[in-house]
């Protein structure tokens, strides 16, 4: 069990060879004034294999964490499918004269806000046990941990946390462990941070406000659909049934889960707010209406909604 792979800086060269690497992490920045200049070059090798690819920032944590990431995101390019990690160490000149306390606050902030940038991929810390055991007092990683050693045997870093990656060899270039079954799992991993793709529903004629109800479920379900899609692009939705309908769509048919793109997560949310105060305006006799047909619809389920005239869902 696990995967091997390997880090590269500039000291490798544009050429360096991924030929039977499951992934390769790449040094692309180093405080704000430093780029490596082979790194590109040593990417689209990682991709000939069609190895996972990881990319790190080397800190000079006298400067601000935030302004840093945005250095590290104006170069490094990130895609979805690509790792992004802190390389939270530092023992020379240009960390000098910290204390442990501002170490630790600059990794702190470094996580969260890389993170708030990169939300659809995964976002983690590289340290040593000195590092690990002396200066962190969170055990905050992000999304992954990945540990150096030296002296101790690929997987068995000698930790108690959980981690996914563990450097354990140098000569010439930095060896790398995974803690994954196969390459293919790793993939799976780094991929399930990725956005969900949203649903696509063919556009549909909706009837107009006087003719909403009542509805069979068929008719139901094709004018959420509707909203859905126009939801996902951003289009206006109606007024009136539409928050009704994308409430039930959500909460009781669960058509499209809550996973979906940032967008729709917050259409949702906006119609959720207002439906209340939508079905407090209806008519009573269009609400036991609502009620019938959203009643029908879930004979052949385990949920249970009730429609209530004063305009409360439960």
């Amino acid at each position: 069990m696990g995967i091997y792979g390997q880090d590269w800086a500039s000291y490798q060269g544009s050429w360096p060879s991924a030929t039977g690497l499951a992934f390769v992490f790449l040094k692309i920045t180093e405080g704000e004034s430093y780029v490596n200049p082979y790194w590109e070059s040593q990417a689209n090798d990682v991709a000939s294999v069609k190895a996972v690819l990881g990319k790190y920032h080397y800190p000079h944590m006298h400067n601000n964490a935030d302004a840093e990431v945005d250095y590290f995101l104006a170069n490094a390019k990130f895609k979805t499918g690509e790792m992004a990690v802190l390389d939270w160490e530092g023992y020379d000149a240009n960390n000098a004269g910290l204390t442990n306390a501002q170490r630790l606050a600059y990794k702190e902030e470094f996580l969260r806000y890389l993170k708030t940038k990169l939300p659809h991929n995964p976002v983690g810390m590289y340290c040593n046990t000195d590092y690990w055991w002396n200066v962190d007092t969170t055990g905050h990683t992000g999304d992954f941990l990945w540990i150096a050693t030296s002296g101790k045997p690929a997987g068995s870093p000698g930790i108690q946390a959980a981690w996914k990656f563990h450097q354990y060899g140098a000569g010439g270039v930095d060896k790398d462990y995974g803690n994954f079954a196969n390459a293919t799992a790793l993939k799976n991993w780094v991929n399930s941070f990725s956005p969900t793709t949203p649903v696509t529903v063919p556009p549909v004629t909706t009837p107009s406000a006087e003719d909403d109800l009542p509805y069979t479920e068929a008719q139901l379900r094709t004018i959420i659909n509707s909203e859905v899609t126009k939801a996902v692009t951003s289009q206006p939705v109606r007024d009136g049934l539409a928050f009704a309908n994308m409430y039930f769509l959500e909460h009781v048919f669960s058509f499209v889960p809550l996973t979906g793109t940032a967008n729709v997560v917050s259409e949702v949310n906006l119609l959720q707010k207002e439906l209340k105060a939508v079905l407090g305006k209806l008519d009573p006799s269009v609400i036991t209406e609502l009620q019938t047909a959203i009643q029908n619809a879930l004979k052949n389920t385990a949920i249970t909604a009730t429609v209530e005239v004063n305009g409360t869902v439960k």
